[in-house]
């Protein structure tokens, strides 16, 4: 009865854990409508829009110009470009250069605003949960706000570094679909899940409940990836126009991931908020049950 029991003891967590996904989900899509959430998610958009639009001003015709002097030192460049001039699209040309720059801006406009998601949403919006669903939650930890930003800034680099090693599958169409939202997803969960625990929970608790639910939380950062595909989805779509509209739709792209990324925020602080709670609870109820236990003088 004890081995039916600790059989069934994998599979109780994983269904709970599914439970707490799905539970989160539709909370935070609710959150989502709330004034303040609103009201937060304009101000990453504000200031990647300064950086952005400083970038776009100072920045864009150097960047084009830099691209193409590449191309024009590479010789691979002159095979491809001959072969469109010989397929009938010479007209592309000139789009070349210009949508290359576009497509190598992408990452720093998603991890751009990740961090800025991460410094100055998480915490507002991990705290706004915490206020209406788990007012008597205690502080374990109060951890300075470098550690948020080293480890924050470790996961972009590993994440940004996986995406240019990756780039040459990116013309299998299978490859081209699963691994950029699998990297964004991972980088996602690493980022969310610690800065939604970082002030509340104690270095061992939250290491306890990133393993604990590990496949949860990267499920959910996966899905989160998929979802920030929109915006490329979207680029895809304009076609053409997206060169032409290249600072518009950049600024598109980070309301976008923003919207996304707020989402994340709320989905990874709808789930490990009740965890963390329930992690403590059986952590007091184990203790007690020792106490219990002991024999007495």
């Amino acid at each position: 009865m004890q081995s039916s029991r600790s059989l069934d003891a994998p599979l109780r967590a994983q269904l709970s854990s599914a439970g707490l996904m799905i539970d989160a989900a539709w909370r935070s899509l609710a959150y989502c409508l709330h004034p303040r959430v609103i009201y937060l998610s304009l101000l990453p958009l504000i200031l990647a829009a300064l950086s952005l639009g400083l970038l776009t001003w100072f920045g864009w015709t150097p960047g084009v110009a830099a691209v193409r002097e590449t191309l024009d030192a590479w010789g691979f460049s002159h095979t491809v470009l001959g072969w469109m001039d010989g397929a009938g699209l010479g007209f592309l040309r000139a789009m070349v250069a210009p949508f290359l720059l576009v497509l190598l801006a992408v990452p720093l406009v998603i991890v751009l605003c990740l961090l800025l998601v991460a410094s100055l949403m998480t915490p507002a919006l991990v705290k706004l949960v915490r206020q209406r669903r788990f007012p008597q939650l205690p502080d374990r930890e109060s951890a300075p706000w470098w550690r948020s930003l080293l480890w924050s800034a470790g996961a972009s680099l590993t994440a940004l570094s996986l995406f240019l090693l990756s780039l040459p599958l990116w013309v299998i169409p299978v490859f081209a679909v699963l691994v950029p939202p699998i990297i964004w997803g991972w980088l996602t969960y690493r980022v969310m899940a610690f800065d939604t625990l970082v002030d509340l929970a104690t270095p061992a608790e939250r290491d306890a409940l990133l393993k604990q639910h590990h496949r949860s939380l990267l499920g959910m950062g996966v899905l989160c990836g998929y979802i920030g595909a929109a915006p490329t989805a979207l680029w895809a779509a304009m076609g053409a126009l997206t060169v032409a509209l290249a600072p518009l739709m950049l600024l598109l792209s980070v309301w976008l991931y923003t919207l996304v990324f707020a989402f994340s925020s709320l989905w990874f602080a709808h789930f490990l908020l009740p965890a963390l709670q329930a992690h403590r609870r059986v952590a007091g109820d184990a203790v007690n049950q020792v106490i219990n236990t002991e024999p007495t003088p």
